[in-house]
């Protein structure tokens, strides 16, 4: 049974972080900062604001935008790396908050490629369940002010990276305006050491290995997807993919060889939000009247896990 996206959502915070900010606090120069990531600037949330918080708002921006309500749900699946650990996860909560009772809601606790994960299996269980909303959720600015709480200051390696936020997208076995063609994913387990965080200490990650692998199974997961479904890479209209940084989208493109601009980027605004980027990068290019054609999303992300996702618009 064909499955098919119908619209997405997003929310970012209000307060703005700019590079010159979190320069003062990692002793380098803003310049520096916009060189070695291609972000100027990103979002961070409240001390009060929660992982859920940001969830329910992309929820009520994606249903408003999809012309639905919450009632007509038949799922609701919830991507989040940085939401709090304990039981029960959020997504019971942003059930709650949009006024559902007995609507089966569940976690996908994975950074970066989480929102990719879940859209796959709603692409697989929208035949059983009817509407899925799937979110993808993170205040990554706890998990990076989390190492200065332990005294260890921020990491100027990790903290000039990630803000927060949340998109959301709309699946359904009902005719929408994407029909969802194919999707791959993966796991290397042996890599789960050098991207990995448990609050009990600050963030770990190994820069060169994951830039490297990035690199590398990013185009390798787009190709294979096109290639199920023959169609060539100059054919997409456009890659909505996770926003890790300017340069690792810049290196998707040209290992695909195809022009930057296919590939969306809006890093410089709101740095790396992890699992909530590639859905918030959705909605932004959703609204700027996309030309009609194949659409290819793809992340990469903590575990490692990766994989990407292939869409036609109907």
């Amino acid at each position: 049974m064909s499955s098919f996206l119908h619209a997405f959502g997003c929310h970012v915070p209000e307060r703005v972080v700019t590079n010159a900010e979190i320069a003062a606090r990692v002793g380098r120069t803003p310049e520096w900062i916009e060189s070695a990531s291609g972000i100027r600037e990103r979002r961070w949330a409240a001390a009060e604001s929660t992982v859920a918080d940001l969830a329910v708002a992309a929820a009520q921006d994606c249903l408003a935008r999809a012309a639905i309500g919450a009632s007509a749900l038949g799922l609701i699946v919830v991507a989040s790396g940085s939401a709090r650990p304990g039981f029960p996860g959020p997504a019971a909560e942003v059930a709650a908050r949009l006024g559902l009772e007995s609507t089966p809601a569940m976690d996908v606790p994975m950074a970066s490629a989480g929102s990719l994960f879940a859209l796959a299996m709603a692409s697989q269980m929208a035949g059983s369940f009817g509407d899925v909303l799937v979110i993808g959720a993170e205040k990554m600015s706890a998990v990076i002010e989390f190492g200065a709480l332990e005294g260890k200051g921020l990491d100027p390696n990790t903290a000039i990276l990630f803000g927060d936020g949340a998109g959301a997208a709309l699946v359904s076995a009902r005719p929408g305006r994407w029909e969802i063609l194919d999707a791959v994913l993966h796991t290397d387990g042996q890599f789960r050491d050098a991207l990995s965080f448990d609050w009990a200490a600050p963030l770990r990650m190994n820069g060169l290995s994951v830039i490297m692998q990035a690199v590398r199974k990013l185009p390798s997961a787009i190709d294979e997807v096109l290639a199920r479904q023959n169609i060539a890479a100059g054919d997409v209209a456009a890659f909505l993919l996770h926003q890790a940084n300017q340069n690792l989208l810049a290196r998707v493109a040209k290992s695909l060889g195809v022009p930057g601009e296919r590939v969306f980027s809006n890093v410089a605004r709101y740095g790396n939000t992890s699992s909530a980027s590639m859905l918030i990068a959705a909605a932004e290019w959703s609204r700027q009247d996309p030309p009609a054609g194949p659409v290819v999303f793809s992340a990469f992300g903590a575990g490692f896990h990766w994989g990407a996702l292939l869409a036609r618009s109907t």
